[in-house]
């Protein structure tokens, strides 16, 4: 089945949008309250550092725009001004919009306009109500937000939210360090993620290194499916074609192991893709198989009459539901699978169904 992006979902989902018109160029836009006369600079990574691409003077308005041409590959740019900076993720000709103060530029603000955007502000919260609660330290020991992070990390198809992750640093600190055996195996596996699908980014070659110089086991795996540390799962509550309301981890408590796949049953390929899992489903439900699918199709009536002829577990995330579920696992383009084990925690992400059959018999 044809991957998509999530970002060409429009009517779907709200707060996923799709900038058009913008030609070959991309913005940030959007107020910045408090900042009358107050330097807002626009920087980009450089080799010897951060360094200033744009600049504009903010006026009482708080109002203001930044253009340029497409970068032509996936880059992380930052917001400054007053010694705090915000980051986002370009990633295409999409416009980003930014809102916040210059008082509280990097800790009280609203990231939009893609799905990574969304994806790195929640990240820097999650981050921030850690330091809140235990200090600067508790970014590297906190084992709920490490296990968040985690999930993020196995559910990112693309890499930039992955590379983003893992080269977080609040002062000294590292979320993931790479002397620590569990992290590396985290760390490793998102190389290999860049070193499939990136093979020329010099950020491939920065994560190699990493790897390499701090690992304690032999060679990065290849083969299109990731393997970290077990993931603990983000609930899902949605409305199956029947009207119950269906809990994941409920699902999974049962000590099944289960697929949860996000998938858009309107899409042509969409009755293939189904139909290769209702192999997998028929060939292995016997040994403990359940499936979880979400779908996230603009037409409910077509989604439940679709749904009535399956023989797993089917939910509807409606636009009211918002995207929420597919930004907790890191999901930008679809279909998404995803394994959960017996004892419910998440293990791997499969993007390839020819390979899902294989990849789930290690738990069955």
């Amino acid at each position: 089945m044809a991957k998509h992006s999530i970002i060409g979902i429009c009517s779907l989902l709200a707060i996923l949008l799709y900038s058009c018109g913008n030609g070959n160029n991309w913005s940030i836009e959007g107020n910045i309250k408090g900042g009358d006369s107050v330097t807002l600079y626009l920087e980009a990574p450089g080799l010897n550092g951060w360094y200033a691409m744009d600049s504009v003077i903010l006026d009482k308005s708080g109002d203001f725009k930044f253009t340029h041409p497409a970068i032509g590959y996936p880059e992380i740019l930052r917001l400054k001004t007053n010694g705090k900076v915000v980051y986002f993720p370009i990633d295409s000709i999409e416009t980003i919009v930014f809102n916040g103060y210059v008082s509280a530029l990097d800790s009280s603000y609203t990231l939009s306009g893609s799905t990574s955007a969304e994806m790195m502000m929640t990240i820097d919260r999650k981050i921030s109500e850690t330091i809140k609660k235990g200090g600067e330290e508790a970014i590297a020991t906190d084992s709920v937000l490490k296990r968040e992070l985690s999930g993020m990390i196995l559910g990112d198809n693309v890499g930039l939210i992955s590379y983003y992750i893992i080269n977080k640093r609040v002062g000294k600190t590292t979320i993931f360090d790479p002397t620590n055996k569990k992290d590396i195996r985290i760390i490793g596996a998102v190389a290999n993620k860049f070193n499939q699908q990136r093979p020329n980014d010099p950020r491939t070659k920065s994560l190699k290194d990493i790897f390499i110089q701090n690992r304690r086991v032999s060679t990065i795996a290849d083969g299109d499916t990731i393997h970290i540390a077990q993931t603990a799962l983000f609930d899902i509550k949605l409305y199956d074609e029947k009207g119950v309301l269906q809990s994941l981890q409920e699902v999974t408590s049962k000590g099944n192991v289960t697929i949860l796949n996000f998938t858009i049953y309107s899409d042509k390929n969409s009755p293939a893709f189904n139909i290769a899992l209702n192999k997998i489903y028929e060939s292995n439900k016997s040994a403990g198989l359940q499936i979880y699918q979400v779908s996230v199709d603009e037409d409910e009536y077509f989604w439940k009459k679709s749904a009535e002829n399956l023989p797993w577990i089917t939910v509807y995330n409606s636009h009211n539901d918002g995207a929420k579920n597919l930004m907790n696992y890191n999901v930008t383009l679809l279909p998404a699978s995803f394994i959960i084990n017996r004892s419910g925690e998440l293990v791997e992400r499969v993007d390839d169904v020819a390979k899902l059959e294989t990849a789930i018999k290690k738990y069955l």
